[in-house]
């Protein structure tokens, strides 16, 4: 007989190592967001080219991936990819995912990091709207006031942002739309499928092309460009780290824990970068507006649990039913 105490102190071990999971997602996620600022800066580290860093980012990771997979085989990759999940899984995923680090990384140029976030939170409008397109979502009255109030909330903040900038709104929407296809080619072409896929090679050679043809000939025409080594390789490093605690929380939690974490990481970021940032000037409406956001969120969220928690209870009560592999995802 198994001895309660032992079972008690093992559960709230367990859940300390949660918390600490998410606790270094929150940590990491928000440092990278600052850190990647602070590099892209013309008044920091003055290097601004966005697809550059983020192409290094992932061939960082790619090489780091397969020292600890293939050289020291510390993690395990799962086989079985052939070349039809490649091109049909894969390289959508990896081009999609290219993408949002691309455009959200060149949003940085020109809107601070506080309204950024905010923008960021119309996340679930797109989703839903693609997933609705897409045949993954259903259209409810309760999910259309939702978006509606998320969307309020991204208007009523952006229009108490005092210097906005319409080229960075492009680019950080972009993203979103970026992000928001991902998450659709994720549920389509890997969750019904029952893979776990790592795309992050892909990623690399999705960002190599337009890297050619857009920031190289800037890069050489420059000549003579900031350029600090270890600098970078620290915040590649970082970028790294934070894949690997995304994949420690989902493995522990579940990806609605992440986002969750997101709102959590995202206020933290707004309230830390009007301390840091000299282009970021809070105002009452952009906390208001932002504050509707997040509800906005919250409600998307809990609509979301509830709906995958009466999912897995209708399927385990089906004795016919076996459950399915649940796929992983890697963000930035």
């Amino acid at each position: 007989m198994a001895d309660p105490n032992t079972n008690s102190s093992s559960s709230v071990t367990d859940g300390m190592k949660t918390y600490c999971y998410i606790l270094l997602y929150i940590a990491l996620s928000s440092g990278q967001i600052f850190f990647n600022k602070w590099v892209l800066s013309s008044k920091e580290i003055n290097f601004p080219y966005p697809l550059g860093l983020t192409l290094l980012h992932m061939v960082f990771s790619s090489v780091l991936c397969f020292v600890l997979t293939k050289v020291l085989k510390i993690l395990k990759v799962e086989e079985g990819m052939t070349l039809e999940i490649y091109t049909t899984s894969v390289i959508p995923i990896g081009a999609m995912f290219a993408m949002t680090l691309w455009l959200g990384n060149t949003a940085y140029l020109y809107i601070s990091v506080s309204f950024a976030q905010m923008l960021k939170a119309v996340m679930p409008v797109a989703v839903f709207i693609l997933g609705v397109a897409a045949g993954l979502e259903v259209m409810s009255s309760r999910m259309l006031l939702i978006m509606c109030v998320i969307s309020f909330g991204v208007l009523v903040a952006s229009y108490g942002e005092i210097n906005i900038n319409w080229v960075g709104v492009v680019y950080q929407m972009g993203g979103v739309v970026g992000e928001a296809l991902r998450l659709i080619f994720m549920e389509i072409l890997v969750k019904r499928k029952g893979l776990k896929l790592n795309p992050i090679s892909m990623i690399a050679l999705c960002l190599l092309v337009p890297w050619i043809f857009l920031e190289k000939p800037k890069m050489d025409a420059q000549g003579t460009w900031s350029f600090q080594p270890l600098v970078l390789a620290l915040n590649s490093l970082c970028t790294f780290a934070l894949n690997l605690s995304v994949f420690l929380v989902i493995q522990h939690t579940s990806a609605l824990t992440i986002r969750v974490a997101g709102v959590v990481k995202d206020w933290v970021v707004v309230l830390l970068s009007a301390l840091l940032f000299a282009d970021t000037k809070l105002t009452v409406i952009n906390i208001c507006g932002y504050a509707i956001a997040i509800g906005g969120v919250a409600a998307y969220n809990n609509f979301k649990l509830k709906k995958e928690a009466s999912r897995v209870g209708i399927i385990s009560d089906d004795p016919k039913s076996s459950p399915t592999p649940k796929p992983s995802s890697s963000a930035q």
